[in-house]
């Protein structure tokens, strides 16, 4: 009996891409771009946001980037990774603390329970609550992983993928910034991972000053800030050494 475990090289797609603080050059073929939490319960009007009475609108925003960004991404082979909050239906996967989430009274519409308007159990795993919203085409290619907290890397297959296709920097991309895909970006920066967070592509529903300070955050810290426009650029033009 014979095993190939040789792992044939990845060929090199260097560019060269413009960020808010360095110009990078990085190797698109080691890159992956992750969508957080692009979900009916977060930005839909129908969905457990709009319905606790959060204003979605911001949520919303990255809905058009991210249609142009993502065909382009994976014309150039770029994986597209959708990573959503998808719960067990009997909750097994959280810990008691989480049950709060967004709930901090306990009176309210909390994790598993049906929305008033439509029946949709909460980001359960199969629900049209836990979808991702219909503007965004999923493609068969694409790579589904559920999360079950803030981070997407905790009690989740995502680095075990990420490594099986050898890919070292991350796009970051979803909602809402400052929480899941700010607590996801750390935790890629704390594995090893280049993280570089896609600012159009992005949005939170949170106070402006969460944005800001998120944005701080990423840039000072945790990696680097660009915007689509930036990589759709990147893309289409060789890439230059560095100093």
């Amino acid at each position: 009996m014979f095993a190939d475990i040789t792992r044939p090289p990845i060929q090199p797609q260097p560019v060269t891409l413009s960020t808010e603080t360095k110009t990078l050059r990085m190797d698109l073929a080691k890159a992956a771009m992750v969508v957080i939490d692009m979900q009916n319960d977060f930005c839909h009007p129908d969905g457990w946001l709009a319905h606790i009475g959060v204003d979605v609108t911001p949520a919303r925003e990255p809905i058009e980037a991210l249609q142009k960004l993502l065909p382009v991404l994976r014309d150039r082979g770029v994986p597209v990774i959708w990573l959503n909050w998808a719960n067990r239906l009997d909750l097994l996967n959280i810990s008691a603390g989480l049950r709060h989430v967004y709930n901090p009274t306990g009176d309210g519409v909390g994790l598993g329970d049906h929305l008033p308007k439509n029946q949709a159990q909460v980001l359960i795993k199969g629900s049209w609550a836990a979808a991702v919203v219909d503007e965004l085409k999923k493609e068969p290619r694409d790579i589904f992983v559920d999360k079950y907290r803030m981070s997407g890397f905790w009690d989740t297959p995502l680095d075990s993928i990420l490594k099986n296709l050898g890919k070292t920097t991350l796009f970051f991309a979803g909602v809402n910034a400052d929480q899941c895909v700010l607590c996801t970006l750390q935790d890629g920066n704390f594995l090893g991972y280049d993280c570089i967070l896609v600012k159009d592509c992005s949005a939170t529903t949170s106070p402006e000053y969460c944005w800001q300070a998120t944005l701080y955050n990423v840039k000072q810290c945790f990696g680097f800030v660009t915007d689509s426009e930036d990589i759709l650029t990147a893309l289409n033009q060789p890439a230059t050494e560095g100093k």
